[in-house]
């Protein structure tokens, strides 16, 4: 099989021939780009835990598992070279920034004196030491379209078109549209619970019979097979519990767990996301005056004591940046990086105003790369994150942007934030670099088969799929989404901008994309078997983010 290859005579070459400067610019590169990964073999056997924990940041060649080449690029480019220390703004649901592998890359705003109530630095933040709360004690709160449908309901309820003034048609064009889905969810999500509902009644009341029958609380499959049942009942309890254990669920322990995890999560979206008597802002202000921004606090984490609702912007802060080689834990993708925590995603959709505000904020203070991990499909006020990613672009930074996780086409489906729209394909600004998430499977399955794509509004794919990072409390866990493919891309270009400092957002967007691993692997979108296309259209780049080739170009511009 072909493969790509060094030369014997550039083996002396691939480690960096560093600049001696005091860590303006980064090291000169002579290693050669990965390329020719057409003819790489698939790995056919699983991955074992270890690699499972670390395969986002593996090699294609090396390792046959499609990460991004972070380890490589650290053995053969980086080594030593420390770079420029970047900082990363995560606007996401917060962070434990007192994670044992956190605490030591969280940023520390200088200017603030801590406790003092006073802003130091009179940039509108009263002791902003580690970031902003832009949510306060916000946790729970609806989605976007059922706060419109609330803020609607009063004016338009019980009204036909043919009632409709002219001036108001476009409006409660919008509140049919959002009460047709408000509805459709809703009975979507109480099927769903009911369901669980009565799996779950039923594998109890069969694990009961089949415990009395047996004279024992706990029993293996081997002892249900050779269980006798005369009655009809007892034959279908154990007809069940076989099905469950044959379908890997042997531990029916683990199987009540998981159903009892259903149904909290489809309850709890009941009781949050579509729940027109909830009131979750809990911030004093207005959220649809833009000028109103006295409120929140510095409390990044928020205000659960647990910090539970911090499990989601810890995880990728953890992807970005959980310190290397400190022998706990995990390796983040960059080193000499902090972390700026910017809490604006509550459990739930998130508002405009907290977004476009968190992103001035970490520009303001220092970002040079924001990660976004969050989106929804309706927008009451568009217009201000706009101006704030013109801006953020105005001021040199970059922002990573998670393209979204219900395997829907973004050339056709409009999706909060993104800068540019289905029926109009122009950028609003060149800062802006949107993530698809990939699979460890070389293949057909290289696609996660969660991950929205589009072949004019995702920019790149990236690792998205299982990936192992912090969560609060000193713990860690596997989560999957385009949520974390983003982080995973905002640590390589943190390390870019780290190493390259010269090197503008719009220059190291463009080098994340030219630079990935192209594939011709025909992939399934959505997991379904039935609609499959080649890699290359699912994005504008149709390419894998590959930090060992993204130095090496860098290195060249």
């Amino acid at each position: 099989m072909k493969r790509a290859f060094i030369k014997p005579t550039l083996a002396a070459a691939l480690a960096a021939v560093f600049a001696a400067s005091c860590g303006t610019t980064g090291p000169t590169i002579t290693s050669t780009p990965i390329e020719n990964i057409d003819q790489q073999p698939l790995k056919t056997s699983d991955l074992n835990e270890d690699q499972l924990k670390a395969w986002a940041g593996a090699d294609l060649v090396t390792d046959t598992i499609p990460g991004m080449s972070v380890q490589k690029a650290y053995d053969e480019i980086i080594k030593d070279f420390q770079g420029k220390t970047v900082i990363v703004g995560v606007v996401d649901s917060g962070v434990d920034i007192e994670h044992e592998d956190l605490k030591n890359v969280i940023w520390t705003n200088e200017d603030e004196i801590p406790g003092n109530g006073i802003d130091d630095d009179k940039n509108g933040y009263v002791d902003d030491i580690h970031g902003w709360n832009f949510l306060g004690n916000t946790i729970e709160e609806n989605l976007e379209y059922v706060r419109i449908l609330k803020n609607l309901k009063p004016k338009y309820d019980g009204k036909d078109a043919s009632d409709i003034a002219e001036a108001n048609k476009e409006e409660f064009a919008l509140y049919e549209k959002a009460q047709k889905e408000y509805d459709e969810e809703y009975s979507e999500i109480s099927r769903n619970v009911n369901y669980y509902n009565q799996l779950s009644q039923q594998i109890a009341s069969a694990r009961a019979a089949v415990s009395e029958k047996l004279g024992k609380e706990d029993f293996t499959k081997q002892e249900l097979m050779a269980m006798e049942a005369e009655e009809t009942s007892l034959q279908q309890q154990k007809g069940l519990l076989l099905n469950i254990m044959n379908n890997g669920g042997e531990d029916l322990d683990d199987v009540a767990s998981q159903i009892q995890g259903g149904i909290d999560y489809y309850q709890g979206r009941l009781d949050s996301h579509l729940n027109l008597e909830l009131e979750g802002r809990k911030t004093g202000d207005n959220p649809d005056d833009l000028t109103d921004t006295n409120y929140g606090n510095n409390d990044v984490d928020g205000p659960d004591p647990k910090k539970a609702d911090a499990k989601h912007g810890t995880h990728v802060a953890g992807i970005i940046a959980a310190e290397r080689n400190n022998g706990i834990g995990m390796n983040g993708v960059a080193r000499n990086i902090k972390i700026m925590a910017v809490r604006a995603v509550p459990d739930g959709d998130e508002y405009d105003k907290d977004i476009a505000l968190g992103i001035r904020y970490a520009v303001d203070n220092g970002a040079k790369v924001i990660n976004t991990s969050f989106g929804k499909y309706y927008s009451t006020h568009p217009e201000w994150v706009i101006d704030a990613i013109k801006y953020a672009a105005k001021k040199d930074v970059l922002i990573v942007n998670a393209a979204g996780n219900d395997a829907l086409d973004m050339d056709a489906t409009r999706i909060y934030p993104n800068d540019q729209t289905p029926d109009n394909n122009e950028e609003i600004a060149d800062n802006f670099l949107t993530v698809g998430a990939s699979n460890f499977d070389y293949g057909s399955d290289l696609v996660a088969r969660f991950s929205n794509y589009g072949q004019t509004n995702v920019d790149v794919f990236a690792p998205g799929t299982k990936i192992w990072s912090t969560t609060p409390n000193d713990e860690y866990e596997f989560l999957q989404g385009t949520s974390m493919a983003s982080p995973a891309v905002a640590g390589v270009a943190a390390m870019i901008r780290s190493l390259y400092p010269k090197l503008s957002a719009a220059e190291v967007k463009d080098v994340l994309m030219k630079s990935g691993l192209a594939s011709p692997q025909e992939v399934m979108v959505g997991g379904n078997s039935d609609d499959i296309r080649p890699f290359a259209e699912l994005s504008v780049s149709g390419r894998m983010v590959n930090m060992y080739n993204a130095l090496i170009m860098a290195s060249k511009m």
